[in-house]
């Protein structure tokens, strides 16, 4: 059933030596539409702007026009490459060496985007050239970015046109150490929180004229921190939330400042929405400064809500999958960052399986060419039962 590791790998290595770094496509998606096109995929090109934020250009191709529809997402952009003296290979040359593909997007994605797509054509090659439903790739060139010109925009113009999958898979590199430890059925949300306390400015040397803001600061990030969130739910550890910075901008030793600011991110399960969550935190900084004299503004911007695709016929099928040519059963797991599933989750169920993630956005990033033709065949174990599962009778 395995489709030929050739052509995931020359794929890869076509799309590495893209310079694709976000938000420019760099030559990705117009490798990718050539060799979709040719196939029978009909091909989309979506580029986006919005004033003040960088043009994206998009890619959604579909293969068939009924259902089911599985549609496969992911994308081409890339994180930069950094110090390139550090690097063994050049990022872009998408050297193999040692059974290894090196290069930028190696893993993070362009390895499980291949990996997809040869399975994608050989799955509809075995079935001389048509699937029993439809299969199609959102690709962006956005989600190492602002993420505002891509995935988002592109479902969108899905809902509009009538293109909304029944089900979606996301190739982010989803497992720790070997390909089939874990597959990802949700994740939690993101919320950061930037905390301004305003005091009385004076000589340190005569409190009773001065507020210190600082003090407050103290108080307000000791209550968000030391009484925890929850305890967790079903399938998500406990929420966490983490102070990033600390700024008072002071630079006399002897004045107490007016000011304080401090930053901080929360990552929640499924015991919270970002409404509930920002009322929560409001109400300990509130309770923290209530008596002290301070003022203060407390500001949230959410980049992500939490969500989870339970477990059933979707998940019992990647799993199936995976564990036939792997012989891993894989962790249902809903830790990590955020994803593009996060913006998916609102029109269809989805779920996280690719490459292994060790090397992601460092120097030397790398796959074996081992997981790339597993992975493949994974895949198209998974498109091939997908519609056995969730076929029309």
């Amino acid at each position: 059933m395995a489709a030929q590791n050739s052509d995931a790998l020359a794929l890869a290595q076509t799309l590495i030596r893209c310079p694709s770094v976000t938000p420019d496509e760099g030559g990705a998606l117009d490798a990718l539409e050539a060799v979709l096109a040719p196939a029978g995929f009909a091909c989309h090109r979506l580029p986006f702007s919005e004033d003040g934020t960088p043009d994206v250009d998009n890619l959604f191709a579909r293969l068939g026009a009924g259902g089911p529809h599985l549609c496969f997402a992911g994308h081409t952009d890339v994180v930069p490459p950094g110090d390139e003296a550090l690097w063994t290979y050049p990022p872009f040359a998408a050297q193999v060496a040692d059974g290894m593909l090196y290069g930028r997007g190696a893993t993070d994605m362009k390895g499980g985007v291949a990996c997809f797509v040869a399975a994608a054509l050989a799955f509809a090659a075995e079935n001389n050239g048509a699937v029993p439903g439809s299969i199609s790739l959102l690709i962006t060139g956005d989600e190492e970015g602002p993420a505002i010109n891509g995935t988002v925009k592109v479902l969108d113009w899905m809902a509009r046109n009538g293109e909304v999958p029944d089900h979606c898979l996301v190739g982010e590199p989803s497992n720790p150490r070997a390909l089939g430890d874990m597959m990802k059925i949700g994740r939690r949300g993101s919320l950061h929180g930037h905390l301004t306390v305003r005091g009385t400015q004076g000589h340190v040397a005569y409190p009773s004229l001065t507020n210190n803001p600082i003090s407050g600061l103290v108080k307000a990030l000791d209550r968000l921190l030391s009484e925890p969130l929850d305890a967790g739910t079903g399938h998500f550890e406990p929420s966490n939330l983490e102070v990033t910075t600390v700024d008072v901008g002071n630079p006399a030793d002897n004045v107490v400042p007016a000011e304080a600011r401090a930053r901080f991110n929360v990552r929640f399960n499924d015991a919270h929405t970002g409404g509930s969550l920002r009322r929560l935190l409001s109400d300990r900084v509130a309770g923290a400064l209530d008596g002290t004299g301070l003022t203060h503004d407390l500001a949230f911007n959410q980049t992500g809500d939490c969500f989870l695709t339970a477990p059933g016929d979707l998940v019992s099928t990647l799993s199936d999958a995976v564990r036939a040519v792997t012989g891993r059963t894989p962790e249902l797991s809903t830790g990590g960052g955020t994803s593009d599933a996060r913006f998916i989750k609102e029109h269809c169920p989805v779920i996280e399986f690719g490459l292994v993630n060790a090397t992601i956005h460092q120097v030397d990033e790398r796959t074996s060419l081992a997981d790339l033709e597993t992975l493949t065949e994974i895949y198209q174990r998974f498109i091939a039962r997908y519609f056995e599962v969730f076929g029309i009778a």
